[in-house]
This record gives C-alpha cells, sequence and structure tokens, in this order.
C-alpha cells in the first residue's frame, strides 16, 4: 500500500477543491424536498459545477451516468438520478458528489430527511453524522488508521444500528480513490500509522437495521438486504500536524 503524502500546497489545492463542492452541496439543498425528482437536483448540481468551471468527479467514473449520487431509502451508496424517482414524506436521500478542481479530487455526502423523519430514522441520520465528527477527531497525527474506523464503529453499533462492511472510505488526492482503504469497522491501535499530509475520504455508511447489502441488477445501486433505511455521510480530511482539517466543511 502506497499512501500518498499531500504537500501543504497540494492540500490547499485540495481546500479549493473542497470549497466549491461545498457550494454545489449548498446549491443542491434548497431543493431537497417533497415532490423533487433525483434528476431535478442532478440538473441543479450539473449546472452549479459548470459554473464553478469544475468537472463532476463521478459522471463517467466506470461509466456512472451522472454528477451526483442519490441514494433513496434502502439505498446504500451509488444510487442513479431519475425522473421517475419523486421526494416523499418520509423519505431520506443521500447526496454524494466529487469534484475535480486543478487536478485535485473532493468528496462529500449529506443524507437529507425529506418532511419529518420517524424517531428512528432522526436518530439513524443523528449518529451516523456524529459518528463521522468522531471519526475526524480520531484523524490524528501518530495514532492509527482504524482508529477512525473503530469510533465510527463503536458509536453506530451501541446505537443498535449496521455497520455496512462492503464499501469503505478512501485516501484522495489526484485519483478519487487512493490508498488507503477507510473502512468504517476496526480495532484501535491497528492499521498504518497517520501522518501529516494524508488525505482521506471519511463516510460512514449506516444501516437502521442489518448490516449486509447487495448490489442491484443495473450494477451500481447497493441497498440494505433488510429493506432497512440507510444513512451516508462524508467528508473529506486533511491530517495535519494541527490535527485534522475538514476541507469539505
Amino acid at each position: 500500500m502506497a499512501i500518498m503524502i499531500k504537500s501543504p500546497s497540494e492540500i490547499e489545492k485540495m481546500r479549493h477543491s473542497g470549497k466549491l463542492l461545498r457550494e454545489v452541496h449548498n446549491t443542491i439543498a434548497p431543493y431537497v424536498v417533497e415532490g423533487a425528482t433525483t434528476m431535478d437536483l442532478e440538473k441543479i448540481a450539473q449546472a452549479k459545477i459548470d459554473q464553478l468551471g469544475a468537472i463532476a468527479a463521478f459522471k463517467g467514473y466506470h461509466g456512472f451516468p451522472a454528477a451526483l449520487c442519490t441514494s433513496l431509502n434502502q439505498e446504500v451508496v451509488h444510487g442513479m438520478p431519475s425522473d421517475k424517482t419523486v421526494l416523499k414524506q418520509g423519505d431520506i436521500l443521500s447526496i454524494d458528489c466529487g469534484l475535480i478542481v486543478g487536478g485535485f479530487y473532493s468528496d462529500a455526502a449529506v443524507t437529507y430527511a425529506i418532511g419529518t423523519p420517524t424517531p428512528k430514522i432522526a436518530k439513524l441520520l443523528e449518529v451516523t453524522q456524529a459518528s463521522l465528527e468522531a471519526a475526524i477527531e480520531a484523524a490524528q497525527v501518530g495514532g492509527r488508521l482504524f482508529d477512525i474506523s473503530w469510533a465510527v464503529q463503536e458509536m453506530c453499533e451501541k446505537a443498535g444500528f449496521g455497520v455496512v462492511k462492503e464499501f469503505v472510505g478512501h485516501g484522495i488526492g489526484k485519483q478519487m480513490h487512493e490508498d488507503p482503504q477507510v473502512p468504517n469497522y476496526g480495532s484501535k491501535g491497528k492499521g498504518p500509522r497517520l501522518k501529516a499530509g494524508m488525505v482521506l475520504a471519511i463516510e460512514p455508511m449506516i444501516n437502521a437495521g442489518k448490516p449486509e447489502v447487495k448490489v442491484l441488477e443495473d450494477g451500481w445501486t447497493a441497498v440494505t438486504v433488510d429493506g432497512s433505511y440507510s444513512a451516508h455521510f462524508e467528508h473529506t480530511v486533511a491530517i495535519t500536524n494541527n490535527g485534522p482539517q475538514v476541507l469539505t466543511r
């Protein structure tokens, strides 16, 4: 495993990429409402990406057709925008987006509740988001990679939720997926030593029910096997001597 160490100037370029990605997410957010289609959101995102002069990182990646991954309810990740997918009260929608700006990638995801979620689903979103923050806090120079993984697993399993094993976070830089893989489960104190200049996409994918997932016939969309809802939050994070820095905040 060759984990790339980014120079301070490269991290600044990634911060710029992350800042523009946050603008895309902020532009989409007001439109994630009852009655919108996931294709409506895709069009808004693509228009904003074009306006910013950025490149949609996911579009064309291994043949993926869109700028956004829009994963609804029991869809875990890699859902595809569609005119037929209309958001309704009680749904949750994960929106994952990545950009290439100046040759550097950024990657971030948010899960939205449409209307008022049930208490269990509200807790799923709250705990998944909190586990991302705990994982970011664990991304300290001198620590171990699985300190990050353990932070997610410990918080989410304690709350009674299933931690997805098949999909993981990743290193990121001039490529979307670089070493190391960043699982959301693992033993504290294990894994490669964390060093200043590593940049990781940390992304808890957490199910309200059991952890098992399967990929649908479209070859992309991953869903929970038991049909339970799934939440997904992600940030691109630089590990520095001054602590973790979230580049997509």
